[in-house]
């Protein structure tokens, strides 16, 4: 049965995939280390794993599969997660495939070279998230969810 896995501790769309689930009777499970507010909606529930770095998306990696979608911008679990057979979006629409995670993973590891070799600390963080990432992001889950469920 399809599940929808949110990592819930930074993203942006959990309101918009609470909706997508809904719709389409998938139950949606929002993981996080706390901090987050309970939803009365029957669809989803909400998973507080302990306290440490990398915990909720441990539990996730540990428990997704085939016919599963997970939302996610963290790299490394979206890697897991394909290797799991689950579909991965990001919170902006875009796709991790297997064809496209290792790119990821590597430009992932160039960049924090490229920090760590910045004594001033510079740079800027990614762009703002806009309407349209939003937009992207409530097609991309559709089309995902569509799929995910014909397996």
């Amino acid at each position: 049965m399809t599940a929808l896995y949110i990592d819930g501790d930074a993203c942006p769309v959990k309101p918009e995939a609470e909706r997508v689930a809904t719709r389409h009777k998938v139950q949606m499970l929002l993981v996080s280390n706390g901090g987050l507010r309970p939803s009365a909606n029957p669809f989803v529930q909400t998973v507080i794993v302990a306290e440490g770095a990398d915990e909720a998306d441990k539990w996730i990696a540990e428990r997704c599969g085939a016919g599963d979608v997970v939302v996610t911008s963290d790299i490394p679990l979206a890697a897991k997660c394909i290797e799991a057979g689950a579909r991965v979006l990001r919170p902006n629409g875009e796709s991790f495939t297997a064809a496209n995670i290792g790119q990821q993973l590597a430009m992932r590891d160039l960049m924090a070279d490229m920090r760590a070799a910045n004594p001033l600390g510079a740079g800027g963080g990614g762009k703002p998230f806009s309407k349209a990432d939003r937009s992207r992001f409530l097609d991309a889950l559709e089309r995902e969810l569509r799929a995910a469920k014909r397996v």
